[in-house]
């Protein structure tokens, strides 16, 4: 009964002192896993595909090389290198991200709920900054020059606002092959279908016309 005490006890600590794991993404077994995307196989994830077939090419992507087209409200694009367009990072947690600022050019408020984020500047000026949970919701904001790195913590709001007159590229790294993005105003009033609007005008204080009118707009991902 003792043994049986002391074992459940261990593996209890154990569930306890791993379970933040479970939160990322799942550990390579293997030397790599290529995501295989032409199976109707679900799981949390993708599945590998045999290693017979994997080239060079499975670990490429040439994506990044050119600027994404920022002609849009906003005046920002980003490209993402995650696991749907490079097959390779399957299982590694981690995964890349460009993003092209015309001047004045903002990535809106958003959060990736799967993973953190290291922001390089490549060019330009950039105000940059996240907001911490409830209840203190305390705004980390700085400026940043070429060269400067900036992390934004998984699952916290944040954004990057070009403050330059001139166009602003930087290159962020994330520690999910998968990271996922929800950009707060299109999620909250573009969402399909629609959010009740009594329901948004109560939790933002605002009136009725207002909220309609937001959720009128044409809100696009950048």
């Amino acid at each position: 009964m003792a043994s049986l005490l002391s074992f459940l006890t261990v593996a209890a600590i154990l569930a306890f002192v791993c379970s933040p794991s479970m939160a990322t993404d799942p550990t390579q077994l293997q030397d790599f896993c290529v995501a295989d995307n032409t199976t109707g196989i679900f799981v949390n994830g993708f599945v590998c595909k045999n290693p017979k077939q994997v080239t060079a090419e499975d670990f490429f992507f040439a994506g990044l090389r050119q600027p994404g087209n920022t002609a849009n409200p906003v005046g920002s694009s980003v490209t993402p290198a995650f696991v749907g367009q490079l097959p390779g990072l399957n299982t590694l947690g981690i995964s890349a991200a460009r993003i092209d600022f015309a001047p004045y050019g903002l990535n809106p408020p958003h959060y990736h709920p799967r993973g953190s984020e290291v922001l390089v500047v490549q060019q330009g000026s950039l105000l940059v900054g996240f907001v911490t949970s409830n209840n203190e919701n305390k705004l980390f904001t700085k400026v940043l020059q070429q060269g400067d790195v900036f992390v934004f913590p998984q699952g916290l709001i944040h954004f990057q606002f070009n403050i330059g007159k001139t166009y602003a590229v930087a290159i962020a790294a994330l520690s999910s092959q998968n990271p996922g993005v929800v950009t707060v105003a299109n999620a909250v009033f573009g969402s399909n279908p629609k959010i009740d609007p009594y329901v948004l005008a109560k939790a933002f204080q605002l009136d009725l016309k207002t909220v309609q009118a937001l959720q009128a707009k044409f809100w696009t991902n950048n």
